[in-house]
């Protein structure tokens, strides 16, 4: 993934609560600490549906 990828996924806010997300790169998730999931991301594509997050542990 290219730095101007990396910087576009962080620039992203969480639906849910409209704060920024962290990326993670060896997972491959956008972390949202607020709501307590991360999102997947998919081929590049972030996918920022609640029902497809993983509940952080």
């Amino acid at each position: 993934m290219s730095e101007a990828d990396r910087r576009m996924l962080e620039a992203l806010i969480c639906p849910l609560t409209l704060t920024g997300l962290r990326y993670d790169a060896e997972r491959q998730e956008l972390v949202s600490e607020a709501a307590g999931l991360a999102y997947p991301v998919r081929n590049g594509i972030p996918v920022m549906l609640k029902d497809e997050a993983r509940a952080l542990s």
